[in-house]
């Protein structure tokens, strides 16, 4: 399925396990060249250590964190009651789990990251294009972290020091005790992400149930301040059920099915460690639709609560947590928060970048120096005007990542399961001239099918607070669907431009025997 150059350079030979594992056979020379560093290379199959528990801890440490917290809570401040909240967002989880589990089945199949993955679609070099907009979109995400994590610090040491921090000065709209909390955030996780994968999982593994009983923590909290559970229950919705919800769901939908869009294409960055395909489609299904459902749910009866206790729903958990005057438990809640922040930010928003840049540049650019330029991007997109409003975080950011990840994914999934039936032939996703390298290591038709996608998911969409306006007022009915149009879009279209412009490849089995027999 390539327009393949001539080549007099041998295939690298690949084996196929048992249970349909494959890598690089033993004793063969391992891709090199101007496409592959140690980061972006198979990982060995005697190194796909992770089990279905690494899966479902580390989903539990990403899904319960604050950025989760704040979508069901800022559903509860648009006017939905805490059912319509914990429906939009257990069926938003369990849309995004299809491609999730589609894409992530690449990973421990041939132990590779998302930007090798879509080499065999978009080229050898065209792989670029999608690495980089879901590495400025994971830019973005890192800002916003970062910023609740710096909210987390700011809250907590105003606490313990008092007015001379809480009421310093203030820069650009906030103190500078605010700016400087930010700034030590930033540092501990790049300090973090520096000691490597391993530590990460590590990390994972013992911040998930500790996240998971501090929100507890907040949900007794909450309703011993509320005179139990009943007024957590009782706060009405603004919208009924009526015409009103409906067109508020919609768009809130993909919105959440936006929230992780971002992993549901990188996901083969941390699949590629994955034991078995059972591993990672097993510890996926059973830690993120549950998780971020009960997390949800937590998340809705806490901010209902406030709404009953305060008057108006607080959305954010750093502010809701800094006005209890019990030292202790601020201390115990926002260090919660600095933990889930941690846990989530690292995993899905450092981790895949850092593979993403590397892509571009894998002789110049190492997985670390990857990691340090997210983290100085995540600074200049100015995450705290994106964090500012539910309004623009849930229907502008949310919707915008959406539409354009979710156009990726439907090229990803077309070309890896519907033309290619899961087979990839490993040497050739590294090296100029072999079956992915198409017209020049681009293929025209992933480039086309992503921006016609494009497009229609998110060229009528409402861009505040970042501009003013609609770039294509005409394509306005179809922004509150902006994922599914744009998945649907690119994969209906891509396989319509390799069919009508018979492109034909030879089995990558038939290589694959070959190169094995020469070993």
């Amino acid at each position: 399925m390539t327009d393949t150059a001539p080549t007099a350079i041998p295939p690298t030979a690949q084996v196929t396990l048992a249970d349909g594992r494959v890598e690089i056979a033993p004793g063969a020379p391992q891709p090199s060249g101007p496409y592959a560093n140690e980061d972006l290379l198979p990982v060995p199959v005697a190194k796909r250590t992770w089990t279905t528990y690494n899966f479902s801890a580390l989903w539990v440490g990403m899904a319960h964190n604050t950025a989760s917290w704040t979508l069901a809570s800022g559903l509860i401040a648009v006017g939905m009651d805490w059912k319509q909240a914990v429906f939009t967002i257990a069926l938003a989880n369990l849309i995004v789990l299809v491609p999730m589990l589609l894409t992530g089945h690449a990973g421990p199949k041939y132990g590779i990251p998302f930007p090798v993955f879509a080499r065999a679609s978009f080229g050898v070099r065209g792989a670029n294009l999608p690495a980089v907009v879901r590495a400025l979109v994971a830019c973005g995400w890192f800002g916003i972290q970062t910023w609740i994590g710096g909210e987390a610090i700011y809250f907590l040491a105003g606490k313990l020091i008092g007015d001379r921090w809480a009421n310093a000065a203030h820069i650009g709209g906030y103190a500078w005790t605010m700016w400087l909390s930010f700034a030590i955030f930033w540092i501990i996780q790049v300090a973090i992400i520096h000691r490597g994968m391993e530590t990460i999982r590590r990390f994972e593994n013992w911040a998930a149930p500790f996240v998971l009983v501090g929100a507890f923590v907040m949900l007794w909290w909450m309703s011993d301040k509320a005179g139990g559970v009943g007024p957590l229950f009782d706060q009405p919705s603004a919208l009924g059920w009526g015409g009103d919800f409906w067109k508020l769901f919609w768009p809130s939908l993909m919105g959440m099915i936006g929230f992780w869009s971002t992993l549901s294409l990188n996901i083969p960055d941390f699949t590629r460690y994955g034991r078995s395909q059972k591993a990672q489609t097993w510890g996926q299904a059973l830690g993120l639709p549950s998780t971020m459902t009960l997390f949800a749910f937590l998340s809705v009866l806490v901010t209902s609560g406030s709404q009953a206790v305060y008057g108006k729903p607080v959305w954010d958990p750093v502010q809701l947590a800094a006005k209890t005057d019990n030292v202790v438990g601020l201390v115990y809640a926002l260090v919660t928060v600095l933990v889930a922040t941690l846990s989530v930010n690292i995993a899905a928003n450092l981790v895949s970048p850092s593979f993403d840049f590397s892509n571009v540049a894998p002789r110049k650019v190492s997985f670390r120096t990857g990691a340090l330029i997210t983290a100085v991007l995540a600074v200049v997109i100015c995450p705290w005007k994106l964090y500012s409003d539910p309004q623009g975080y849930i229907f502008t950011w949310l919707g915008l990542v959406g539409g354009l990840l979710g156009t990726v994914a439907g090229i990803l999934v077309a070309d890896y399961w519907i033309l290619r039936r899961t087979r990839l032939a490993l040497a050739d996703l590294y090296r100029a001239g072999g079956r992915y390298w198409y017209a020049g290591g681009w293929n025209w038709r992933a480039v086309v099918a992503f921006l016609a996608g494009g497009v229609l998911a998110v060229g009528g969409a409402d861009f505040h607070p970042l501009i003013d306006g609609r770039p294509v007022p005409a394509l306005r009915s179809l922004a509150d669907y902006g994922w599914a149009v744009g998945l649907g879009t690119s994969l209906v279209l891509y396989l319509l431009l390799t069919v009508l412009t018979g492109r034909r490849e030879r089995p990558v089995e038939e290589t694959a025997e070959t190169a094995q027999e020469t070993v």
